[in-house]
């Protein structure tokens, strides 16, 4: 991938290569039209007489000119040489610059953004969008990076993600990368009124979306949650909350660490909704789903379709559709928890086998 900059001068110089066709041929168009109407020629012989003019090959006037005839002629012989000359420049230009192969490269680019499907939405890359990255990436999830800030898109491309310079509080900065069709955005940019701007332009473009947002305090929270954010978090209040936790209770939290991040870990933990269509254990109790025995995954957590939380959940509880069970276990016990539950998820397929 190149870089926004590179990017960039394709593009002007694409332009620049457009507007000089489009130059020589409204010249030709009007020595067409001066020769036709005003010296009175057929069609064929006004436009025989401009190519040959523009062409500056010597040939003879098809038909006798006047003063005026001559003057113009001259003046074509000009607009010719100059406009030929623009576009043999800005063409030399872009050989020895290779932005022929960059603009294969952004093509081929623009052709993956737009097959993009289910994708996450990454909008900032500073440093807790890196740190976003990292996750992502270690857990083979398909996302795409977008920053107004060229040099972070370099390093985002620069550590193999995919992204693309724009305004992600922009209704067609988000269209581009396909907002319709992903499953999730994170809107982790530096200030709160940027984060609320994506929130309610992707719920917007794509009501179905999950809206994650970054908030710098509780009131932004709050505002944010109130423009359809699904989830909203503070890095000061979480941070703060987990360093007391660290100090306090240090074992608790190095084992929900261990979990929840690194590519590395032993134990996973996942969710999985009970869906009428796919799930055979609607209706029953976890004791007669026999989950635990059969998959040896726990479940740690049932969180109901009306937002009611179950923690601990006991082998007499019901599990509805509509239920979304977070449970723990290795890949291979979360696999076969899958494989009961619903249909195998491209994110499971991807844990490793070795756990």
């Amino acid at each position: 991938m190149f870089s926004p900059a590179l990017e960039k001068k394709y593009l002007r110089l694409q332009k620049e290569l457009a507007g000089g066709v489009i130059a020589i041929v409204l010249t030709g168009l009007v020595g067409t039209i001066w020769y036709r109407f005003v010296e009175g020629w057929a069609w064929i012989d006004a436009l025989y007489m401009t190519v040959i003019t523009l062409a500056t090959v010597g040939f003879m006037e098809v038909q006798p000119l006047g003063t005026n005839g001559r003057l113009f002629t001259v003046l074509l012989i000009f607009m010719g040489l100059i406009t030929f000359g623009y576009i043999v420049n800005r063409f030399t230009e872009a050989i020895v610059q290779g932005y022929f192969q960059e603009g294969i490269l952004l093509r081929q680019r623009k052709h993956l953004v737009n097959n993009l499907v289910e994708h996450y939405i990454l909008c900032g890359f500073g440093r807790i969008g890196k740190q976003i990255g990292l996750e992502f990436a270690a857990e083979g999830i398909t996302f795409i990076v977008i920053d107004s800030d060229p040099h972070q898109i370099e390093v985002a491309r620069e550590l193999g993600y995919m992204a693309i310079l724009g305004d992600a509080t922009l209704d067609d900065s988000l269209l581009q990368i396909g907002i319709e069709r992903a499953v999730c955005l994170i809107a982790a940019l530096p200030s709160d009124a940027e984060n609320l701007y994506t929130v309610m332009s992707a719920k917007t473009l794509n009501p179905r979306i999950r809206a994650i947002a970054r908030a710098s305090n509780e009131e932004a929270l709050k505002k944010l949650q109130r423009a359809g954010a699904d989830a909203t978090v503070s890095p000061y209040i979480t941070g703060g909350k987990r360093l007391a936790a660290a100090a306090l209770r240090p074992q608790v939290m190095d084992f929900v660490d261990g979990i929840l991040n690194g590519s590395d870990r032993a134990f996973y933990m996942e969710e999985f909704l009970i869906d009428a269509e796919h799930c055979p254990c609607a209706g029953k109790t976890l004791s007669e789903a026999r989950l635990r025995s059969q998959t040896g995954s726990l479940v740690l957590a049932i969180r109901r379709a009306n937002g009611e939380l179950i923690g601990g959940p006991t082998g007499d509880t019901h599990l509805l559709v509509g239920d979304l069970l977070i449970c723990m276990g290795t890949a291979e016990q979360l696999r076969q928890l899958n494989q009961i539950l619903s249909p195998i998820s491209s994110r499971l397929l991807r844990l490793p086998r070795n756990s």
